[in-house]
């Protein structure tokens, strides 16, 4: 639990390589995530190559962070791997899971990381799709710009009794 209270946007990072091992681990702990029907519809492209984090900083007004950013997750969806209409209408919630996974296991390892809004952007999806040749049937969901936290920085307590109810509204 104590990644999960750890964990805040992080937008600004060291000029620090993230170890393989580091990597790895992250990717572990998305493909972790629960699907619906056990689809496990994610794959990855792990991106560290200056021009092409530069090129994902352009994507949209939001993706400045990658501005700064050693390494970027783009997390992808395998439509083949979604088996009818009833699994398709998961995907949202499949991916975000995933995405999650990745960034509280980024607190764990002494990251910091922050997640850009891809899908269902078509406009980001695409855009994506064309940098990254990326297959027509596999939908580029997220990006997880990751790095050593610049800063260090302060966590807000976000829990709030007043939006709990107990039985009924």
């Amino acid at each position: 639990m104590n990644s999960i209270f750890k964990r805040k946007s992080v937008r600004q990072f060291r000029d620090l390589e993230i170890e393989d091992k580091k990597i790895e681990k992250l990717l572990k702990a998305g493909m972790q995530a629960p699907s619906a029907h056990n689809t496990q519809p994610w794959e990855f492209i792990v991106v560290e190559d200056d021009e092409s984090i530069e090129k994902i900083a352009n994507m949209s007004q939001y993706a400045k962070p990658a501005h700064n950013s050693p390494c970027c997750i783009i997390t992808l969806c395998n439509m083949k791997n979604v088996r009818d209409k009833k699994t398709e209408d998961w995907i949202q919630q499949d991916m975000s899971a995933c995405t999650e996974n990745i960034l509280i296991q980024a607190v764990e390892e002494g990251l910091g990381a922050v997640w850009l809004g891809t899908y269902p952007d078509e406009e980001r999806s695409n855009y994506l799709k064309e940098l990254f040749n990326v297959p027509e049937d596999i939908i580029p969901f997220s990006v997880i710009v990751i790095g050593y936290p610049k800063d260090k920085y302060q966590v807000e307590d976000r829990f709030d009794p007043k939006r709990i109810h107990y039985e009924v509204y």
